[in-house]
């Protein structure tokens, strides 16, 4: 690791604690945007090709939906555990450690990094169009992405899912959501697919609602 890798760590969990200190959750994820696209515009490990970043002008979201932003219980689930390969980092070893049951969409297994420092990781796979086919992640405390939650509980907003690094560029190998963590509906909100040169206006797609 690099110490500029360093510094992009600082910075992702220094604008995740403004989004958990805001009260007004939609502001938080307008800086939170701000926030990511000078990182993956200026900062010298951004997973942007160094061949787009002039053309760069900003990621590419879904309008934010209050509707799909939740508090929920991880509820107990049998133990399981996988280990998914990658080509940077060899075998990543994950143990679920609970699952969240998210109104009208499904639900997803709550995973533990089992390796030096751990961290939570909820990943999913959801039939939103237009958006990364391998999955987007909400939670990743290991890398500083965290929503916040008490005593058992954890945010859930995905307003705020993103893609893994391997969306952006093939020298990246990024974990992708296990069976437990498709949602066979559509999400409508988060991060779009990347596609490089200026950024492109989309609609949104059906979004379900109760």
């Amino acid at each position: 690791m690099s110490m500029t890798l360093v510094g992009w760590r600082r910075t992702v969990a220094a604008l995740y604690a403004e989004v958990r200190a805001d009260p007004d959750p939609a502001r938080a994820w307008q800086r939170w945007r701000e926030g990511r696209d000078r990182l993956f515009a200026e900062h010298p490990d951004s997973p942007i090709p160094e061949a787009d970043r002039a053309d760069f002008n900003g990621l590419r979201y879904l309008p934010y939906d209050p509707a799909l932003r939740f508090d929920l219980p991880v509820e107990p689930v049998e133990p399981a555990r996988i280990e998914v390969p990658t080509a940077t980092d060899g075998l990543v070893p994950f143990e679920r450690i609970g699952r969240l049951r998210l109104p009208r969409l499904g639900q997803l297994d709550v995973w533990w990094l089992d390796s030096y420092g751990g961290g939570v990781f909820v990943p999913f796979r959801d039939t939103s169009p237009d958006t990364y086919p391998g999955g987007r992640y909400v939670i990743d405390t290991v890398k500083g992405a965290d929503l916040g939650g008490d005593a058992g509980r954890l945010v859930v907003d995905l307003n705020f899912a993103y893609n893994p690094s391997c969306a952006y560029h093939p020298a990246w190998s990024c974990p992708l959501p296990p069976p437990g963590n498709t949602l066979t509906l559509p999400v409508g909100v988060g991060e779009l697919a990347y596609h490089p040169g200026p950024r492109r206006v989309s609609k949104r797609p059906h979004t379900i609602r109760s």
